[in-house]
């Protein structure tokens, strides 16, 4: 008997935005071994830059302001949760990134209207139905990859607030203290180095705070941004905003929704709650 198909996602970009002769899809697939990853030279060019960014932090947290630091207790502290929460963001960046956000659905190439404009259902770089189409994954969004997407989103404004909390407190004891002796650094070197650090802190919070408030709120109401500027009736079965969580995250409840080394486990949930 053959599981019921999870309810696919409509595309948030005009139909003329993406050229096919523009996009290189991922080759077929011979085998479910096989790693998915879009060869788009904007996303891989994006994909590295999150990363450049992440690694710049921790160069800065690290070897600027936690080294020199004269407290032992207080580096080893920070330095523990700042470096595992960005091994954690970049863990789920790389699932995000190489996980087939919907291994379920087929190509198609059906079109929906909306007022004077027509949007695609499919995003014609991954081929596949999704939420949509994120460049800093380098990767649609769907049902098999939203999960380490919140992930990502998450840990990235979690570092990004710890780095901004970590340089407040920095600029707190080089004030007080001689500059020379607060950083390995010239103080006009370390001062630099901070700024740029609560510019790319305070931009990357923002930004991953506003994607993880849409994604979650995505989830719990079981509607992307273009069906609910559509309006029109839901043709899908309504489910608790419990259930939907479970339907990305797994089931049942258990620290392994906050790992992006577990995948979903769908497989205790009541696969009808799934049925469109």
């Amino acid at each position: 008997m053959k599981s019921p198909a999870h309810r696919t996602r409509d595309i948030e970009r005009q139909a003329g935005y993406l050229k096919p002769e523009h996009c290189a899809p991922p080759p077929p697939r011979n085998g479910s071994d096989t790693m998915w990853f879009i060869r788009d030279g904007c996303g891989i060019v994006c994909g590295v830059i999150t990363w450049f960014l992440v690694f710049y932090a921790e160069f800065v947290v690290v070897f600027v302001m936690l080294l020199p630091a004269k407290n032992v207790a207080y580096s080893l502290f920070n330095g523990v949760i700042f470096n595992g929460l960005a091994f954690l963001a970049l863990a789920s960046h790389a699932k995000a990134m190489c996980t087939d956000p919907n291994s379920s659905v087929a190509f198609s190439q059906q079109t929906l209207q909306l007022g004077n404009q027509e949007f695609p259902l499919v995003c014609k770089r991954c081929i596949k139905k999704m939420d949509h189409h994120c460049p800093w994954v380098n990767n649609c969004v769907g049902e098999n990859n939203q999960k380490y997407f919140v992930l990502f989103t998450m840990y990235i404004a979690l570092i990004s607030f710890h780095a901004l909390i970590l340089v407040a407190f920095h600029f707190v004891f080089c004030i007080e203290e001689d500059w020379t002796k607060c950083s390995n650094f010239s103080p006009p070197a370390t001062v630099i180095l901070l700024i740029l650090l609560c510019f790319e802190g305070l931009l990357f919070l923002i930004f991953t705070a506003v994607m993880f408030g849409t994604q979650v709120h995505s989830i719990c109401t079981d509607e992307t941004g273009i069906e609910q500027l559509k309006k029109e009736e839901r043709r899908w079965a309504k489910k608790s905003r419990w259930m939907n969580m479970k339907v990305v995250f797994g089931h049942p409840f258990s620290i392994a929704w906050l790992s992006p080394f577990a995948t979903p486990d769908h497989g205790k949930a009541d696969v009808y709650q799934y049925i469109v």
